[in-house]
């Protein structure tokens, strides 16, 4: 056999070696082709203790998975929206699996800076009249599917009390 059909049977075999360890993963992650996206839904807020001036809260995130295969995940990161501003951020390297069809409840510390906290007290005071304020929740489960990550977003309207409680002296 000569030096020069050598390299070319070498150079075949690079490339369907090459070809088969691309295409061997995504037989696992077919399913992920034609899955639906996850449902995630705030499921609690816990306070933590804070630091300087920060105020700190656990947020229980429930998990739903709509798909018939099992979802795993090495991380969550999620960011809080009130009013069209940045209210809250967090984030957890938390590992977990989501059944199929079925859901799981992860929490996630998250940070309020104090400036923020501040330009949302006059936010409410502001909203108070309709009694709507507006959130967006953003967040990434890392470790998910082709990409490595898949996003999720939650948005509505949390209501204030219409009628504040009124304090007075009885004489």
């Amino acid at each position: 056999m000569s030096s020069d059909r050598a390299l070319r049977l070498f150079r075949f075999f690079v490339v369907v070696f090459a070809v088969a360890a691309l295409v061997a993963p995504l037989g696992g992650c077919a399913g992920w082709f034609n899955h639906d996206p996850l449902r995630v839904n705030v499921a609690g807020i816990d306070p933590l203790p804070s630091e300087g001036m920060e105020v700190r809260f656990n947020v229980k995130l429930r998990i739903q998975n709509p798909n018939d295969t099992q979802i795993d995940f090495n991380g969550i990161s999620i960011e809080l929206e009130l009013n069209g501003q940045s209210f809250a951020t967090g984030v957890t390297g938390e590992s977990g699996s989501v059944p199929r069809f079925g859901e799981t409840v992860v929490s996630v510390p998250v940070t309020v800076p104090a400036l923020s906290a501040l330009r949302q007290v006059f936010a409410f005071a502001e909203r108070a009249q309709s009694g709507q304020i507006p959130y967006i929740l953003r967040g990434r489960l890392s470790g998910v599917g082709i990409t490595g990550s898949s996003r999720f977003i939650d948005q509505g309207a949390l209501s204030l009390p219409l009628a504040l409680p009124q304090f007075g002296v009885d004489s």
